[in-house]
């Protein structure tokens, strides 16, 4: 009897990327890859969108579209390549209005794209109506998207078979347009059985002929057998990785599902040896980069505290960065009281990141101290209604420190009216700071903003982390250093006042540092860091009379924006840090005099 040939879509370049490196990686670093797996055979790979729009322009210094022009170069015309898209929010953790949602699928297109998997992480299908729409005008393939995962132990109201029912005959009735319909478990925590009955629904509701696909991650140990389940059900087609970015908190990996179906009915197509081969060579392309221990860990607290594999290891790469890994325990633990309060939605990017920086909060300021922005503004409904009702003290709270009022309208509605997002935003954006203006930088603007017009400006910084070869804490050749500081390195250049450090320029004449101390040592009061971040803007400058509570600069930590407000009235006698500039904890950020 012939087998079911089921299809496979290589997330390696995506998905894997985020799942284990945060999305930090080099395109000319993996191309050799991908170009061997294109030659074994497969045919659907996901490269683009979702945090490998970001975290190119953020971390790595590299043009997103162009690095997707590259990929689409070495793969040829004829290969299918997929993006990943969040509704409304398309590839940013906040939403957009509707001339750029169509300038996404527009862009997208131009830069190689051939589909499109489009989700919202609320299954609010109002947020999928002119998302999926935009996408089939652009000529793109609609691969609509329920998000999925499993309530914290203990909870109810969302996210069971008739759940998952209900939304999609939601995206029936709104008539959205699509090619294939996928199910996305992005924290790998739906039970193996609920998997194979909301598949096998779906089939019923579908009929023979629609393509349904299901993703999930072995984050929580479950990723092989909720495969099968899905395949069992009725599942087209799966996603899958190759290592070194397959299992842990990435997809089960192509040769561990190949291996689990010997037997059975399914076929996945391939050739097996010409896959072991790409591994190989896989691994070569990868071995320089920092593999985080618990991007390869099965952790069994993810299925009460749903945390994706995706934002798992961006986070932790994130909290590396800050100082602050040692919190990531209690960090994943207070999750769960803020997915049960915030209403159930999934646990997947943008949420995910909500999730994660509300429990940050909780455990860096105290428990609902301090509301994330992103997470305020999701219980109170401005990116759409969430499954369940959430907690109403929670609303309270997120009304009063963000002095928001909780609204039912569209998004897209909402953000059409907002004179600070949208092309015209954007493009004022470009002009103010001197420079282009085309499609790709107006688009830039308005999703990575402030660190996206600093790529633009050629102020992008590095923080990709590889793995440097043993080295003592200094060594030096000529004028250029490389120094160690508590176990990473950096590439040190002297020029006379100035020192090049990882590329960025700072002045380190003995005059500056003089005049710095001067105006340190006053009668003033140091404004200090509170947590450690990014400098992302400087509000005020050296003589300028502020008020106790104004905002003198903002930093950046968690992919939050933390408002550093003068703690007393006075004026300005100096600012000991730049934008761009990494701080700690308690670091003297400026000086107010009385």
């Amino acid at each position: 009897m012939a087998k079911k040939l089921i299809k496979v879509m290589d997330t390696s370049f995506r998905d894997g990327f985020q799942s284990v490196y945060g999305a930090r990686v080099f395109v000319d670093d993996f191309l050799p890859a991908l170009k061997s797996a294109t030659e074994a055979g497969i045919k659907h790979f996901e490269v683009a969108g979702g945090a490998r729009f970001q975290s190119p322009i953020f971390y790595c210094n590299e043009n997103a579209f162009e690095t997707m022009d590259k990929i689409r170069a070495a793969v040829g015309p004829d290969i299918n390549l997929q993006s990943l898209a969040r509704g409304v929010n398309v590839v940013g953790l906040d939403s957009q209005p509707r001339d750029m949602i169509n300038l996404h699928a527009k862009l997208f297109k131009k830069h190689g794209v051939t589909t499109i998997r489009n989700f919202d992480a609320l299954n609010d299908v109002h947020n999928l109506i002119y998302s999926g729409q935009c996408i089939k005008d652009n000529g793109l393939k609609h691969e609509v998207t329920i998000t999925m995962m499993e309530l914290p132990i203990g909870c109810t109201g969302a996210h069971d078979v008739p759940f998952y029912e209900r939304v999609l005959r939601n995206i029936l009735d709104a008539g959205i347009p699509f090619d294939s319909i996928a199910f996305k478990d992005a924290s790998g925590t739906s039970a193996p059985r609920k998997v194979y009955e909301t598949i096998k629904r779906t089939r019923e509701i579908l009929g023979s002929e629609a393509h349904i696909r299901f993703h999930s991650h072995e984050t929580a140990g479950t990723g092989l057998a909720a495969y099968l389940a899905a395949l069992d059900g009725g599942a087209d087609g799966i996603d899958l990785a190759m290592k070194p970015v397959s299992g842990g908190t990435a997809q089960p990996d192509i040769v561990s599902m190949w291996h689990a179906l010997k037997g059975t009915e399914y076929d996945l197509g391939i050739d097996i040896n010409k896959i072991l081969e790409t591994e190989e060579i896989f691994k070569e392309c990868m071995k320089d980069y920092f593999l985080p221990p618990e991007a390869l860990a099965v952790n069994p607290m993810i299925i009460s505290s749903p945390l994706p594999g995706g934002a798992l290891t961006a986070n932790t790469q994130m909290m590396r960065d800050n100082g602050v890994m040692d919190k990531f325990p209690e960090v994943v633990a207070a999750m769960k009281e803020v997915v049960e309060k915030g209403g159930f939605g999934t646990s997947v990017t943008p949420v995910s990141q909500f999730y994660f920086q509300q429990a940050f909060n909780n455990v860096m300021f105290g428990a609902w101290k301090k509301i994330a922005e992103g997470y305020g503004k999701m219980v109170l409904g401005y990116f759409g209604k969430t499954p369940c009702e959430p907690d109403s003290e929670v609303v309270k709270i997120a009304e009063e420190q963000l002095g928001l009022a909780p609204t039912s309208e569209l998004v897209v509605d909402l953000n059409d009216k907002d004179p600070n997002k949208g092309i015209k935003a954007a493009t004022k954006m470009l002009e103010d700071a001197g420079l282009e203006v085309n499609e790709e930088n107006i688009f830039i603007a308005g999703a990575c903003k402030e660190k996206g017009i600093m790529f633009l400006q050629g102020k992008g910084q590095i923080g990709v982390r590889k793995n440097c070869p043993a080295a003592p804490a200094c060594s030096a050749e000529g004028n250029e250093f490389t120094v160690k500081v508590n176990g990473k390195a950096y590439a040190v250049k002297l020029d006379g006042d100035k020192a090049t450090v990882n590329g960025k320029s700072y002045d380190v004449s003995v005059k500056a540092g003089i005049e710095k101390l001067a105006a340190s040592s006053g009668a003033g009061e140091d404004v200090k860091a509170g947590v450690p971040g990014n400098v992302l803007r400087i509000e005020a400058s050296v003589g300028d009379s502020v008020s106790e509570g104004d905002v003198i600069m903002v930093l950046e930590a968690m992919k939050m924006e933390i408002e550093v407000k003068a703690p007393k009235s006075g004026t300005i006698q100096s600012i000991a840090v730049s934008q761009g500039d990494k701080v700690v904890t308690g670091q003297t950020l400026a000086v107010i005099g009385g």
